[in-house]
């Protein structure tokens, strides 16, 4: 097993990086499973608290909301949305890694499964259809509730920033999106989050274009987009250092890294 320390561009300090793995499979699935939850509650927050304030000006996380605008310009459900351009962005990583890795694209693949399931659970708890649990969220008909709304929304994201750093630090199978922020940050950016996320922001970006020459119509984005744009990585970074400090990334894999 041989451990690494990355400096980030930024001066930050050195980040322990483990090639191998010092944690327990049991322990990497215990923060596995607690990632996919916030990360789960986290996109759902997004996505009903934009929904609840009309006209609506919140929009949801970046990744998402160019996916399901690219659903609208194809005339594909989310589901189809989310594995083709899953896939997609799988290939991309093989590109930017220089080899093609089934069993890593496999597991881009099985992560999609359990997070869309609780995609479900957290709609429909946050919609109101558990009652004996909880009620849902209600219409937002006053500036209390638009603010409140507007603070569940950034919180929405920084649990999907939270969420990304467990398991990209646990690293036993990631979504694509996220596969890619970090062959990024530790093969092109010296570990360097911020920077990183910025960067793979530049599909779903591309993604949006192409759904907005499509269909003439620019939904889904709005002020968490932009928060997410602009913070997401950074709390990202900030969420290696003072959550779970002492969890390590584990079994690093992005291609041989050239000595700058």
């Amino acid at each position: 097993m041989k451990a690494e320390a990355l400096r980030s561009n930024d001066g930050m300090d050195t980040m322990a990086v483990n090639s191998g793995r010092t944690i327990s499979m049991g322990k990497a699935i215990a923060y596995f499973a607690l990632s996919l939850v916030i990360n789960s509650a986290g996109n759902v927050l997004t996505l009903v608290t934009s929904a609840k304030i009309h006209p609506s000006f919140l929009g949801a996380a970046y990744w998402s909301a160019a996916e399901a605008n690219l659903g609208t310009a194809f005339h594909w459900n989310l589901f189809w949305a989310f594995l083709i351009m899953g896939f997609l962005t799988a290939v991309l990583n093989a590109i930017l890694i220089h080899h093609w890795d089934w069993k890593r694209i496999a597991g881009n693949m099985v992560f999609m499964v359990p997070f869309s399931a609780l995609i479900q659970v957290f709609e429909d708890f946050f919609d109101g259809k558990y009652p004996a649990l909880f009620s849902g969220l209600p219409e937002a008909r006053s500036l209390g509730m638009v603010i409140l709304y507007v603070g569940l929304n950034f919180l929405g994201v920084a649990f999907i920033a939270v969420a990304i750093s467990i398991y990209q630090r646990v690293n036993l199978v990631l979504h694509p999106a996220d596969d890619l922020m970090q062959i990024l940050r530790f093969r092109y950016f010296k570990g360097n989050a911020a920077k990183a996320m910025w960067a793979s922001y530049i599909p779903p970006t591309i993604m949006a274009i192409v759904a907005l020459v499509i269909t003439r119509t620019f939904t889904n984005f709005g002020l968490g987009t932009i928060f997410a744009f602009l913070a997401q990585g950074g709390i990202t970074g900030i969420a290696d250092k003072v959550i779970f400090p002492r969890l390590k990334h584990q079994a690093v894999d992005v291609g041989q890294v050239k000595e700058s």
